[in-house]
């Protein structure tokens, strides 16, 4: 053998030992790089330790698949990285792209499927070049893990935004989306919840869009409170037993029992979830022949343990220039009636300008009918979540609400001063017990005057948690407002109210997550068309031919000599 070849058969053994050696090192030192600047494609911890938690396999299927519009296609591939992410760290995840309108035969069964599962599409315009054209889109994925299954949305609703703009909001929320999924599926209920009765509080039927989601991720159930009268002590110790405790819009008074079996919840580190109306006034009521109803105090007996917590909710209503739409009948009755849409300044639409976790990166949020918060100097830490407009003040009570009020005209004078009305305050610290230095109602040896570090939020709107039926007294999705068409946040903030006093912060984290995602201007494609296709298709191919002419011209050159 030559040397030539000898050398030759050395470089070619030492290439393959190196190449080996850097396969055993890959395998054993697993990495990813993330090189965007937003670090767009890091899974956040809580997205890890969701990953590790699946041990069998779990299949994905995502209904994004064939000829979609073009904002819909970024989505679709943004979905596709972010799920070889999950991959990379889990080979248990597969996933798939599906088209459910590929086989024009099959198409009308496979969206009745979809729609019986409760993805239903969306039906988009699609403007290209001036040409407009209707698309039908399913931003929906399933995932299926141990017989069990979920329904992954991929497109978030922002209220009043255009598709482009809610296709970049659904990017930036998609991790929360896919890891949310993962973990109902994956994660063991443990944490439970009370949703409390007795006084007066909705119906199930009334509330049924936030307990079927808050369902999904923990246990949850009934608890009256009118157990307390016979067996205060065991009506206590059963409550202790819960996490969490849900009291939505109560009508009627608490005993002085009662509180004392809340209270020591409290103390004894049960969350509490406050949704208090202190007005009586109903939209319903508004619609009758004068238009009008009155609206006065509701004496609910809480607001000594409110103020011992910290806060006081008054008995007034908060009037706000940025309401919510509302459409009323106008011109005369019969054939001439039209309907005209206003601005409801009871039911201020509320948009988050707190940075907290549970508030952040939320939309609007739909109140009705809300009361002022107070804050008060006790020592617990207070953050105001959610505050009406600057243009917003407070109405006294008693008083008439009139439908005609949406014809008066206001100027910024009457609004100097009296603006941000703190309508929902979470509270954190140790609390102390409002029956410290009293009379107790009941008898009880454990009692405690001092609590344990412990956290509520306190919203002074019952409506808020409150879902509308439709003509069939079914629930339609909480948030979405039927007179009006829009869906707000609601869900959303009262869910990450929820995983937040049950300490389930990491997938809030994940929402709150800042991702930069630039619009295209349309308007400047559009003038810049043919420019455009030059420099994104034209100028790649022409570099490409260009390279090719100049390799063979130099591998010629090399190889004739």
């Amino acid at each position: 053998m030559t040397t030539s070849k000898k050398n030759n058969l050395k470089s070619v053994l030492i290439v393959l030992v190196l190449v080996v050696l850097a396969n055993v090192i890959g395998n054993s030192f697993f990495h990813r790089f993330d090189l965007t600047k937003d670090n767009r494609y890091t899974l956040s911890p809580t997205s890890l330790t969701i990953v590790k938690q699946v041990q069998n396999p779990l299949s994905i299927k995502v209904y994004m698949q064939g000829d979609l519009p073009a904002e819909f296609k970024r989505l679709q591939q943004e979905t596709k990285q972010l799920l070889e992410e999950f991959q990379a760290y889990n080979s248990n995840i597969v996933f798939e792209f599906v088209d459910p309108l590929e086989n024009d035969d099959a198409s009308m069964d496979n969206i009745k499927d979809l729609y019986r599962k409760g993805l239903t599409p969306i039906n988009i315009t699609v403007d290209d070049k001036g040409k407009q054209s209707q698309a039908m889109v399913f931003p929906w994925a399933t995932a299926v893990y141990d017989n069990k299954e979920v329904n992954i949305p991929l497109l978030k609703n922002i209220m009043g935004a255009t598709t482009t703009q809610k296709v970049i909001g659904s990017v930036q929320h998609l991790e929360y989306s896919i890891a949310e999924g993962l973990n109902k599926i994956t994660k063991a209920k443990q944490k439970k919840i009370a949703v409390i009765k007795g006084n007066g509080e909705l119906q199930d039927i009334m509330m049924a869009k936030f307990l079927l989601q808050v369902r999904e991720s923990y246990h949850i159930g009934p608890f009256t409170l009118d157990s307390v009268a016979k067996n205060p002590i065991g009506s206590l110790e059963a409550l202790e037993k819960y996490d969490l405790a849900v009291i939505a819009k109560p009508t009627e008074t608490f005993t002085d029992a009662e509180k004392q079996v809340l209270d020591q919840f409290i103390i004894n580190g049960g969350k509490t979830l406050w949704l208090i109306d202190q007005v009586t006034a109903e939209m319903d009521s508004l619609y009758n022949a004068s238009g009008a109803t009155l609206a006065y105090p509701r004496d609910l007996n809480l607001n000594d343990m409110f103020f011992k917590y910290g806060i006081r909710i008054n008995p007034d209503l908060v009037k706000d220039e940025q309401g919510s739409p509302i459409k009323l009948a106008t011109g005369e009755q019969g054939s001439a009636t039209q309907f005209q849409e206003f601005n409801w300044k009871f039911a201020p639409q509320v948009y988050p300008n707190s940075v907290h976790p549970i508030v952040k990166n939320l939309g609007g949020i739909k109140f009705d009918f809300a009361n002022p918060i107070d804050t008060l100097k006790n020592g617990i830490k207070k953050t105001i979540l959610l505050e009406s407009s600057q243009y917003s003040k407070k109405i006294g009570t008693p008083t008439e609400i009139n439908l005609n009020s949406v014809a008066e005209e206001t100027s910024p004078n009457d609004y100097l001063n009296k603006g941000k009305i703190p309508l929902s305050v979470l509270l954190e610290g140790s609390f102390r017990s409002m029956f410290e230095n009293r009379v107790l109602p009941f008898k009880q040896k454990t009692f405690q005057t001092t609590g344990k570090e412990n956290k509520m939020i306190v919203i002074s709107d019952g409506d808020l948690i409150k879902n509308q039926l439709d003509k069939n007294f079914q629930p339609v999705e909480l948030g979405y407002d039927q007179r009006s068409g829009n869906l707000y946040d609601n869900k959303d903030f009262l869910i990450n109210c929820v995983n937040y006093l049950l300490d389930d912060t990491g997938l809030i984290n994940i929402r709150s997550k800042d991702l930069d995602l630039p619009l295209l201007d349309k308007e400047k494609v559009y003038e810049n068309y043919t420019r455009t296709q030059i420099l994104t298709i034209g100028l790649p191919i022409l570099i490409l031919v260009l390279f090719g002419i100049l390799f063979t011209f130099l591998r010629k050159r090399k190889y004739s000599k």
